[in-house]
């Protein structure tokens, strides 16, 4: 498969403990198999931690709040997706510098110097309450920057991190429907064991695993119908759609007519992380064996599904 990344530029790397160490990744790149046989696409847009030293000197929080929007270690947990002859897309950059999970037309006009341009979405709900493609805030509600942004310093972020990590997205899911006939997109993401969830979605709380599917919109029933099963076969409480019923990428590639089906898949911490340390437990391996078997289960079922119009 011909892909590839961009250099990589002036930043540090976390690793799990949280030291910084000088990093030399690209800002995003592509596990894959020898040869792709099967019409999957996995992705993991919030897991990066690199972090720009601009950005780090920019931001009036330390690298710990920073690291609070992370979906932590959630790229561990589908480490071996390519051994099941799919390809695994992963951002390195943090999310809390450019989300690859929001439109690029999500800014939040208080955060910036000048006016936004025409297009931009600054009615975004996802945007006004800081989450934007370019984050005003950190998981938790904390500011992350002390003043206004140039707007060209946030233009240049989205359009080397976010349209390269999409023209690869994009790249990859096409070169599936081309080979395959159809394509199943899986956007993998993690959620936290508490806060997060309101009160009216109390039940949810002890949920393991949430698959979202904008409602069915982004993918066939059949195909979100069967993740679940899979899922809950090998153990796992599953929930569909509420709180997170899928971002951007779920949105922006699900096209179940077109034989293009996204699926977004949260991971609750708890079954795998310290979440105030931000650090792994023992319990990380024992997940991976079980999501392993998940994605084995998965990406061998009928592919006839992904095709249906």
């Amino acid at each position: 498969m011909n892909l590839t990344s961009v250099p990589p530029s002036n930043r540090s790397v976390v690793d799990g403990g949280g030291a910084l160490s000088p990093g030399s990744m690209p800002d995003w790149d592509v596990l894959a198999p020898g040869e792709v046989t099967v019409p999957f696409v996995f992705a993991s847009p919030h897991s990066g931690r690199m972090y720009p030293t601009e950005f780090l000197a920019a931001s009036c929080l330390d690298i710990h709040m920073l690291r609070r929007s992370e979906d932590a270690f959630v790229d561990e947990l589908f480490l071996n997706v390519p051994t099941h002859g799919a390809p695994l897309l992963r951002a390195h950059f943090p999310r809390t510098f450019v989300d690859a999970n929001r439109d690029a037309r999500e800014l939040d006009p208080r955060m910036f110097e000048e006016p936004l341009p025409p297009d931009a979405f600054d009615n975004s709900p996802r945007a006004a309450a800081g989450y934007g493609v370019v984050a005003r805030l950190v998981a938790g509600g904390t500011a992350i920057y002390s003043g206004k942004l140039r707007l060209d310093d946030v233009r240049r972020r989205i359009s080397t991190l976010h349209a390269g990590y999409h023209k690869t997205l994009r790249q990859l899911v096409d070169q599936s429907r081309l080979r395959f006939g159809g394509c199943m997109l899986i956007d993998c993401h993690s959620m936290p064991s508490r806060g997060a969830i309101k009160d009216r979605d109390a039940h949810l709380r002890d949920v393991d695993i949430i698959l979202g599917d904008c409602w069915g919109s982004s993918c066939d029933a059949v195909l979100s119908d069967t993740a679940e099963r899979l899922l809950r076969d090998l153990g796992f409480s599953v929930g569909r759609n509420r709180p997170y019923a899928g971002g951007y990428t779920t949105r922006h590639y699900g096209a179940p007519g077109k034989a293009t089906h996204a699926i977004q898949i949260e991971v609750n911490r708890a079954l795998y992380m310290d979440e105030e340390r931000i650090e792994r437990t023992d319990r990380l391996p024992d997940l991976v064996i079980r999501l392993n078997r998940f994605i084995r289960r998965f990406v061998g079922m009928d592919w006839s599904l992904l095709v249906r119009t």
